[in-house]
C-alpha cells in the first residue's frame, strides 16, 4: 500500500515537473551549448574591436551550407511526422536524408576551411579574425556531427520498429537537437556575414 502510495506520487511529482527527464536534460544540454556560442561570438566582438583584425572573404560554400542543412531540418521534420502517423518506411527515409544532408554539410564547412587556406587566411594567435572563424564553425561541426551519430541511431530503432505513434521519445528528442544545431548555424552564418 505505502509502495503504491509512494509510487503515485513520483507520476504524479513528473506530471507536476511538466517535462519527460530525458528532454529536461536535452534542453540543459542545448542551453549549455548555447552559452558557449554567446561567449565565443561575444568575445569575436570584442576582440574585433581591439583592432588588429585580418580581413578575408566569407566562402561562397557556405550558403550552400545554409541552404543543406535548412533541408535537413524539413527531412527531419517530415521524419517525425511520419512516426506519428507510424508510417514506418518514411520514418527511415526521412532521417536516411536528413543523415545524408548532415554529411553533405559538413563536407561544404571542410571546403570553407580550405577556402580561406586559399586566402591565405589561417588558426594563428598573431590574428584571430580567421580564428575565430575556424573555432565557430568547427565547434558547430563538432556537434553537428554528434548529432549525425545521434540520427544513426534514431534510424536504428526506426529500423528495428522502436519508433511509433506510441513511442516518440527518441525520436522527438533526435528532431529537437537537429533543429536547434539547423538554428544555430544559420545564427552563426548571418554572424559571420555582418562581423567577418
Amino acid at each position: 500500500m505505502a509502495t503504491t502510495t509512494i509510487a503515485s506520487n513520483n507520476v504524479g511529482n513528473n506530471k507536476m515537473m511538466g517535462m519527460q527527464p530525458l528532454k529536461f536534460s536535452l534542453w540543459l544540454f542545448i542551453v549549455s551549448i548555447l552559452m558557449i556560442f554567446a561567449s565565443m561570438t561575444s568575445a569575436f566582438i570584442v576582440r574585433k574591436g581591439e583592432g588588429n583584425w585580418i580581413i578575408y572573404n566569407i566562402p561562397t560554400v557556405l550558403w550552400v551550407s545554409t541552404i543543406v542543412i535548412v533541408l535537413s531540418s524539413a527531412t527531419m521534420h517530415w521524419a517525425l511526422l511520419s512516426a506519428k502517423k507510424d508510417d514506418k518506411k518514411n520514418i527511415n527515409l526521412g532521417l536516411i536524408v536528413t543523415i545524408l544532408l548532415g554529411v553533405v554539410f559538413t563536407i561544404t564547412q571542410y571546403l570553407a576551411w580550405n577556402d580561406l587556406v586559399a586566402q591565405k587566411v589561417f588558426f594563428a594567435f598573431a590574428n584571430p579574425g580567421g580564428s575565430f572563424f575556424y573555432v565557430l564553425t568547427g565547434l558547430h561541426a563538432f556537434h553537428l556531427i554528434s548529432g549525425i551519430i545521434y540520427l544513426l541511431f534514431t534510424l536504428y530503432s526506426g529500423v528495428n520498429n522502436k519508433i511509433s505513434s506510441k513511442n516518440l521519445l527518441q525520436i522527438e528528442m533526435c528532431s529537437t537537437y537537429w533543429h536547434f544545431l539547423d538554428a544555430l548555424w544559420v545564427y552563426l552564418f548571418v554572424f559571420l556575414l555582418i562581423n567577418h
